[in-house]
């Protein structure tokens, strides 16, 4: 909303006629005073005040004109759906339009970049704490299950190598889309090592985990004596490698 003028004979006044009109409250709308009440001389040639006003911006209008400042100059036309969860302090925004590849980007990078700056946006306006998730066509949900196809498919490997392995870097959120794949498996366990943004999973050898299906008729028990540095074939861990044909499409996005 753009600014409105208000006038009256005082700027208390002015305000209170600016709230009647805006149908709202003071602690809705932001004021500045263009010029104050003056009673003149001998109450000649008094002068009313004079004030401007304008709504405060809601939080998802906030977080819209941030996307639309950001998508414009990387010449991207989109529109936002956005849902805010004021109970749960949480808002949902999806993003439509077309290029949304160059949005996303590889492994959904730009996608977690573009969101961490929206919340620093959104959060710079508001007395609480809101977490922001971006998403477009889909994005997340099908990430989510490329990352779990690739946590059984790994946990597959470690089980019949005994060896660990440590799976490129990956950002908090698909870390733990990880670990949760894998927190039921009796076999194996999973836990992250190294700093951000470089902080890595590593699937291993579940600690004294007994395999009573082996060839010689006893049990094995599995360690962890080995060097955390390993990585499968001697260099990270590409996690491109057991992803399907759909999991490469939204890798090259």
């Amino acid at each position: 909303m753009d600014w409105v003028e208000f006038s009256a004979k005082t700027v208390d006044e002015a305000l209170d006629l600016a709230l009647q009109k805006l149908e709202t409250t003071s602690d809705k709308v932001e004021y500045e005073v263009i010029e104050k009440e003056s009673s003149g001389l001998l109450g000649f040639f008094s002068k009313p005040a004079k004030i401007r006003v304008k709504l405060k911006k809601t939080l998802p209008g906030v977080a819209e004109d941030f996307l639309k400042k950001v998508c414009s100059h990387m010449g991207i036309d989109a529109s936002f759906e956005i849902q805010c969860n004021e109970e749960e302090n949480r808002m949902d925004i999806n993003i439509v339009g077309n290029d949304m590849g160059l949005l996303i980007g590889r492994r959904g990078q730009t996608l977690e970049a573009l969101q961490y700056l929206t919340n620093l946006a959104v959060n710079k306006q508001s007395d609480t704490y809101y977490r922001i998730k971006l998403d477009s066509e889909n994005y997340r949900a099908r990430r989510k299950a490329t990352l779990e196809n690739l946590a059984k498919n790994v946990s597959f490997k470690v089980k019949k190598t005994k060896q660990p392995v440590t799976l490129d870097a990956m950002t908090p959120y698909e870390r733990r889309i990880i670990h949760s794949a894998l927190q039921y498996d009796k076999a194996v366990e999973t836990y992250s090592e190294g700093e951000e943004p470089n902080r890595k999973v590593i699937i291993a050898p579940k600690k004294g985990y007994r395999d009573y299906g082996n060839r010689s008729g006893g049990y094995k028990k599995y360690n962890r004596n080995y060097n955390n540095s390993y990585h499968s074939n001697r260099g990270g861990y590409n996690h491109n490698s057991f992803e399907s044909k759909e999991t490469e499409t939204i890798s090259e996005e």
